[in-house]
């Protein structure tokens, strides 16, 4: 009688499971539903689900938006010089400065400069989130006065792409102050009849909301981006107001004419082109 041979099963393995590679899979936080972090790229970082648009940093954004090669920018070596040495805790700001160019790849909060969209002129201004969270200070104001001296110049719309946290607090008055050479500089455009496009996108607050970024001709806004001066709670903890739900949401804004429309990022680039055909700029 032959025995049967001994199976070499011999339970389960108590290994530990080899790791998932890190960056292959994001998490939407809209409907929190797990992807493929290319299948979200390549649907220009947008969830394939819900649509929550993903916030993406100045150069992917000019990349959508401006058509392939025309961006030349302008101003790419202008930077902050500290003008309080401010110190905060146990860090400076020309600490916090280096370390978010080593994160960013970027020296400055805003790229500026010239490109065609859809074959049209314009002159950019797209504000980097993940430098110091897009905070206006005095090279962020001088770079978007000089995008619009350059759209008077050479006659063409300035389209500027907001995503900010507000004023930066490192600069203090420094920083405030451009609130009003922005607004100066939005009012001398408009003087030489010119066109200002402004693109509200998550998130757009502070001093950017109080100054340029409202000013457009045209106020167009992604869907569902935050869009406000102060924060929520700061706000309800100031008033004692409780506050009406998603009233700082970009379709809140539309329903109360503060906006003037919500465009799909898919969309924005046709749309961008229309409104300059549409107003002959």
């Amino acid at each position: 009688m032959t025995k049967k041979p001994k199976s070499s099963w011999n339970g389960f393995s108590l290994k530990p499971r080899k790791e998932m590679p890190a960056g292959l899979w994001i998490r939407c936080p809209g409907c929190e539903q797990m992807f493929y972090k290319t299948a979200v790229e390549q649907n220009l970082n947008v969830c394939p689900k819900c649509s929550y648009h993903f916030r993406i940093d100045a150069v992917t954004r000019i990349k959508y938006l401006a058509d392939e090669g025309s961006f030349q920018q302008i101003l790419s070596d202008l930077t902050t010089n500290d003008p309080l040495d401010f110190k905060f805790r146990e860090t400076t700001y020309k600490q916090r400065v280096k370390a978010d160019e080593k994160k960013s790849g970027a020296t400055e909060a805003i790229l500026v400069g010239k490109a065609f969209i859809k074959g049209r002129g314009v002159v950019l201004a797209v504000m980097e989130p993940n430098f110091l969270m897009g905070s206006m200070g005095a090279v962020v104001g001088e770079k978007f006065c000089a995008a619009a001296d350059k759209a008077i110049e050479e006659k063409m719309p300035l389209v500027a792409i907001c995503c900010s946290g507000g004023a930066r607090m490192h600069e203090g008055v420094v920083s405030l102050g451009q609130m009003a050479k922005t607004s100066a500089a939005v009012a001398m455009l408009d003087k030489a009849g010119g066109l200002f496009i402004s693109v509200l996108t998550d998130p757009t607050t502070g001093g950017v909301t109080a100054s340029f970024a409202m000013l457009g001709d045209c106020l167009i806004a992604e869907p569902k981006a935050l869009i406000g001066f102060a924060g929520p709670r700061t706000i309800a903890e100031t008033i004692k107001v409780e506050l009406p739900e998603g009233f700082q949401t970009a379709e809140f804004m539309l329903e109360h004419g503060f906006i003037d429309m919500i465009v799909h990022r898919k969309d924005l680039r046709s749309e961008i082109a229309r409104i300059i055909d549409y107003c002959q700029k």
